[in-house]
């Protein structure tokens, strides 16, 4: 009997979770997705697990920032046990066998914590600089050995329960680890973390561990408001407790308090307390709680930070996206043609600088100069762009100038400057002999010679308004034959390994055309129906990846285009088109 399979979600927003392996998992952030993630830099079909009889493997589905075991992107990769996957931000372990029993936090919202009012006679509150010097006190010279060891004990505890919470910086996980630090050093029940909202200054419940399963938490609200309004921590036992009936009702013993100080500023509590159970908190208990609180507070204070660098880089990331989606449109506008092309070449430039050994950026530096390759037709007259026939010679003079438009158009723009070799360059001929300067070989910048297969390659195989594409294999065999004249041989040989492997066929525009299919209204490649698709359900182009919605009229089947958000789409664009 097969082994049980599955993989541990370690970070992110679902961290904890466990997802079972049946046969087939596919992960991405489209909701298609058997496992869903909302990253940003998780691509809408990313990567999925599957078993066969090899074992079980985990493959990249054409993913725009990869995916990883261990250290290394992989395409495909037989997974062992306790390996670590990596797709976008989130890290998962693959585990064989039976799940080891588990004791994940109960993670509740803000409404499932409720606070009542309790007597304040029997509080017992300190300054937290006190009481955190009285824990750093040095023991006196007539001090037993027992009670010197005792706080040497103590210190080391704080000390690697310090470094274990300052070294995180996922708030989620943050959280786990500040809670499984104060149940290994305190006798607490249970746990709760409220931090205050940044603009109203209420307090949110973010994080709860529980040893018991209530349906609802209630606790003292005396104590945490002492704690923050007076920045104090509290101890309360249940003497105090007596006068709230719920919360006298859930057996609380004793609880303790902790403001969470970074600088000047209170950014919430630390709650723990005792339930059912005559041995309350002491005074040493107090003076570790608020030993925690502190790395706590920094940590929580740097995590933010880094949530907030983390959102600025999306959003820069998201507005560069939009820039070239923006361009790239002007292009489609002027040439419905170059729609297609452009998301096609973009995807073979990806995948051939994949096979390449090129790093993450330059990989998504390929694929935008695919999108944007052709950018300077926009400079090109309509007459010479839309001609359905052959160009004449004096036509084909002005429509060689676009090269040196498009760099144009970019060169002014930071962030666009590393595109300016895919369009400058991409009709540059590796025996000298192309556009605009008549370059050769390496005096040729690499990128201008993957532009140039990839360009070439689609230019061949698809459809265009003066003559018709031609035969895959038959494209692929010119590409070989042109390595060393046209093509650069090392890119040649790329593209010709992808096509060989199976990389790029989904890619060709009528790669599909046979089988259950659309083409797309937006690029006008053929792509399959997802099994199970009904009309008015809707899915993703694997080329251009727009949203596209299954129509039928008089029994034949066609695609309607559906508006998306620009956040929702694929982090990096991909496109292409040639002349």
């Amino acid at each position: 009997m097969p082994q049980d399979e599955s993989i541990l979600i370690l970070s992110g927003p679902l961290q904890g979770r466990r997802v079972p392996i049946a046969q087939r998992l596919s992960i991405g952030r489209s909701p298609e997705n058997d496992l869903r993630l909302a990253d940003i830099q998780t691509s809408r079909m990313h990567a999925v697990i599957e078993r066969t009889p090899a074992g079980t493997i985990i493959r990249d589905i054409g993913s725009n920032n990869g995916t990883f075991v261990g250290e290394h992107s992989i395409d495909e990769c037989l997974l062992s046990n306790g390996d670590i996957i990596q797709v976008g931000q989130t890290r998962f372990r693959f585990e064989r066998g039976a799940a080891p029993p588990q004791s994940l936090p109960r993670r509740t919202e803000a409404s499932s914590v409720r606070f009542e009012q309790a007597a304040g006679d029997a509080l017992h509150t300190s300054s937290v600089d006190k009481v955190y010097k009285r824990f750093f006190e040095t023991p006196s010279h007539d001090s037993t050995v027992e009670k010197l060891r005792t706080a040497q004990d103590r210190l080391a505890a704080v000390y690697r329960a310090n470094q274990i919470i300052s070294s995180e910086r996922d708030l989620k996980s943050l959280f786990h680890q500040v809670m499984e630090q104060i149940f290994s050093l305190i006798p607490a029940h249970n746990g709760i973390i409220l931090l205050k909202e940044e603009e109203s200054g209420e307090l949110i419940t973010e994080y709860i561990e529980a040893k018991a399963e209530d349906a609802e938490m209630v606790i003292s609200s005396t104590i945490v408001e002492r704690a923050i309004d007076d920045r104090e921590a509290v101890m309360m036992r249940d003497s105090a407790l007596e006068s709230g009936s719920s919360i006298l009702g859930q057996s609380i013993s004793s609880a303790m308090c902790a403001p969470l100080l970074h600088h000047d500023e209170v950014l919430g509590v630390l709650y723990v307390d005792t339930r059912g159970t005559s041995v309350a908190f002491a005074e040493g208990d107090l003076e570790l709680l608020v030993a925690l609180s502190g790395p706590t507070a920094i940590a929580i204070k740097n995590a933010q930070y880094t949530e907030m660098r983390e959102r600025y880089v999306q959003m820069l990331e998201r507005s560069y996206d939009d820039t070239l989606i923006l361009l790239a449109n002007a292009v489609e506008l002027r040439d419905h043609y170059t729609i297609g092309h452009n998301w096609r070449v973009s995807n073979y430039a990806g995948a051939m600088a994949k096979k390449l050994g090129w790093n993450k950026e330059k990989v998504k530096q390929a694929q935008m100069g695919g999108v944007l390759h052709d950018i300077g037709k926009i400079a090109i007259d309509d007459a010479i762009l839309r001609k359905p026939a052959q160009l004449t010679d004096d036509e084909y003079e002005k429509m060689k100038v676009h090269p040196e438009r498009g760099a144009r158009m970019l060169e002014d723009v930071a962030f666009l400057q590393p595109i300016i070799p895919y369009c400058l360059y991409h009709h540059e001929r590796y025996d000298g002999t192309g556009y605009p300067f008549g370059l050769g070989r390496e005096q040729i910048p690499i990128e201008g010679r993957l532009m140039a297969v990839a360009d070439s390659f689609d230019a061949m195989t698809s459809h265009r308004p003066h003559c018709r594409g031609t035969d895959a294999e038959i494209a692929i065999r010119a590409i070989d034959r042109g390595k060393g004249t046209q093509f650069d041989p090392l890119c040649a040989e790329a593209l010709i390994a992808c096509f060989r492997e199976g990389r790029i066929s989904q890619i060709l525009q009528h790669y599909a055309k046979d089988e259950q299919s659309i083409a797309c209204p937006f690029c006008s490649t053929f792509i399959r129906i997802p099994e199970g698709t009904d009309v008015g359900n809707t899915f993703h182009c694997q080329v251009c990846h727009r949203l596209v919605r299954l129509q039928q009229r008089n029994e034949a089947f066609f695609g309607e285009l559906v508006a998306e958000l620009s956040s929702n789409r694929e982090n990096s664009p991909q496109a292409g088109r040639t002349t």
